[in-house]
């Protein structure tokens, strides 16, 4: 497994890029990390900590780098994803904590050859579970295609 840097894997760029890297992967499952501090994106000062429900999106980041690592390692290029949305996302706190180092744990369950995508995430701090969901994305072959952009020649 190659190690890439995590704005090869994704479409996303500062300070939109919410996740710190990518530590392994393989054909159906990754592991990503973060950690919080007082320049995360959505920190609020006032609770040291920044909203559990930015989860949902550290979890997409996370299947993104998934699907981009996934593409580098066959030779292809990154595309741009979609998240359609998530099911059953559960907290355990309200603020992921200023300090913490967070691990996002991505399974695919299921991939149609259109894109569609559904994978089950969960947030780790330490050994404890703090946040889950099932998740929903698009990860269109030709997403020129899907948006109607086209190049001009």
């Amino acid at each position: 497994m190659n190690k890439y840097p995590i704005n090869t894997l994704i479409s996303h760029r500062e300070p939109m890029i919410l996740i710190g890297g990518l530590d392994d992967f393989n054909d159906e499952s990754a592991t990503c990390w973060l950690d919080i501090d007082e320049h995360s994106a959505f920190y609020q000062t006032d609770k040291s900590g920044v909203p559990a429900y930015i989860g949902i999106e550290y979890m997409a980041q996370s299947i993104a780098a998934f699907a981009g690592a996934k593409a580098l390692e066959q030779g292809k290029a990154v595309q741009i994803g979609f998240l359609l949305g998530s099911r059953k996302y559960q907290q355990r706190q309200n603020y992921f904590d200023k300090g913490s180092h967070l691990k996002v744990k991505i399974v695919e369950l299921h991939k149609e050859p259109s894109g569609l995508g559904v994978y089950s995430c969960e947030i780790l701090n330490q050994e404890d579970i703090i946040a889950t969901a099932q998740v929903n994305v698009f990860l269109p072959p030709e997403p020129q295609d899907f948006v109607g952009m086209s190049e001009k020649q």
